[in-house]
């Protein structure tokens, strides 16, 4: 029995390895490199990419009106496919803030439910045309922008087709509105999943100050917090009301998959709702028609439409314990500055000092214009004619919603950072002071 050397090892059976039969003639493997980041195998030509992905934007959010729409019309007999469909348009450019011309006059109410639904596709096209282009991660603004304008114009001329098409036999839509329409919010839209996916967002980011920073974040918390107060408030209204918009839906003789799609239309205007009660927990509150107010101080109405939403109006002025509400809006500025004074103090670590008060008022104080235009663009957005009758002005005034929202979230935050702060500061000083050695 031979021995074994070390270099030539042994096989179970007595068989080593080398005594294998090799297979000339097999190619040996080889294993690919992963391809780099941006490789040009991946891309595609930009107008092709915008193209399908402005299309697919504008399917997915065409689709669930027109599904909506056919409910609706499901029980009645002198609808066609055709006029379905033809109507489904009319409410998609609607939902892009496209007024349609009618014979009873201008309808200019967006479903806003409908137009997130648009812009989040949008973002998300914006990504796709980013990376079919090679441009994730180069933090390339010119990439970003060119991917986002390659969207929105794509993206105009589906609005256009879309207007023309209606034209032909149906509301009038101007073409050249719905064009630049869809090309501002298709391109603002896309710019943002764009400037992300290229990492442009925290080029721009790492540009500002640290205390704009802070701001802009605390103001957009606050923002949000109040709109899901508003939300919270009318869905707890049109809960109480729920036997009148119960009686609206059955007063509709359009069968189950009728009174379904009705539903479902309000749901579309939900979001409406939201901001409208949000702009009445602010105080200046909101129109239901020509000469109505609905604020917390007055509510004068007249005849409303059937429509369910409306069974949640407040029958009166706010008294007893409904004057709570007017303290929601501070509220929500307390929790956003409190958010922000905490923040501080965790990225300070218990080791350093406390935060100067300048650098925690300072972004309190910007909060509040933050917060101000973004309820007040959301304000301005949610209303809309219905008509040319006493319907004609629907919803809040924007700039008026803005103004009070930005002084009533500025004075919120500026007192939840600052009781924070200061609520903070004693423990940070303790620790730091020696102890006291006890006299004897």
């Amino acid at each position: 029995m031979s021995p074994v050397t070390p270099d030539r090892p042994s096989r179970p059976g007595g068989v080593r390895a080398d005594d294998r039969p090799v297979d000339r003639a097999a190619p040996a493997r080889r294993v690919p490199a992963p391809r780099p980041a941006g490789s040009p195998r991946g891309r595609a030509p930009l107008p092709v990419a915008a193209g399908v992905a402005a299309g697919w934007a504008a399917l997915t959010s065409y689709l669930p009106v027109a599904i909506v729409l056919g409910l609706v019309h499901l029980g009645t007999d002198s609808s066609t496919l055709t006029n379905t469909l033809r109507t489904a348009l009319g409410g998609w450019l609607l939902g892009h803030g496209v007024g349609l011309h009618t014979e009873s006059g201008p309808l200019g109410l967006a479903p806003l439910a409908l137009t997130v639904l648009a812009l989040w596709r949008l973002t998300r096209a914006g990504v796709h045309v980013s990376r079919a282009i090679g441009a994730r991660d180069t933090r390339s603004p010119r990439r970003a922008l060119l991917a986002a304008g390659a969207v929105g114009i794509a993206y105009a001329l589906l609005g256009a087709l879309a207007a023309v098409l209606i034209g032909a036999d149906g509301p009038d839509v101007s073409v050249l509105r719905a064009g630049v329409t869809f090309a501002v919010v298709g391109t603002l839209a896309a710019l943002v999943g764009a400037t992300r996916i290229t990492a442009v967002t925290q080029v721009v980011v790492g540009w500002l100050p640290g205390p704009v920073r802070d701001g802009v974040r605390t103001g957009l918390v606050a923002g949000l917090l109040l709109l899901g107060a508003g939300a919270g408030a009318a869905g707890l209204a049109v809960a109480t009301g729920g036997g009148d918009a119960a009686d609206m839906i059955g007063a509709y003789r359009t069968g189950v998959a009728g009174q379904a799609g009705i539903t479902l239309v309000s749901v579309a205007y939900a979001p409406n709702a939201a901001v409208w009660s949000a702009s009445y927990l602010l105080g200046p509150g909101f129109a239901v028609g020509t000469d109505t107010a609905v604020r917390t101080s007055e509510v004068s109405v007249g005849a409303l439409p059937a429509v369910p939403l409306l069974a949640g109006l407040p029958r009166g002025p706010v008294d007893g314990f409904g004057a709570l509400l007017l303290a929601v809006p501070v509220l929500a500025g307390m929790v956003a500055g409190w958010l922000l004074a905490r923040r501080l103090a965790r990225l300070a670590g218990p080791e350093r000092a406390p935060h100067r008060w300048a650098e925690v008022l300072a972004p309190a104080a910007l909060a509040g214009p933050v917060a101000g235009v973004l309820i007040g663009v959301a304000a301005a957005v949610s209303g809309g004619p219905l008509g040319a009758g006493r319907l004609a002005q629907v919803g809040p005034v924007g700039w008026q919603v803005g103004a009070v929202a930005a002084g009533v979230i500025a004075v919120g935050a500026l007192l939840g950072a600052a009781a924070t702060r200061a609520l903070t500061r004693a423990p940070a000083q303790q620790a730091a002071m020696p102890p006291r050695v006890p006299s004897r």
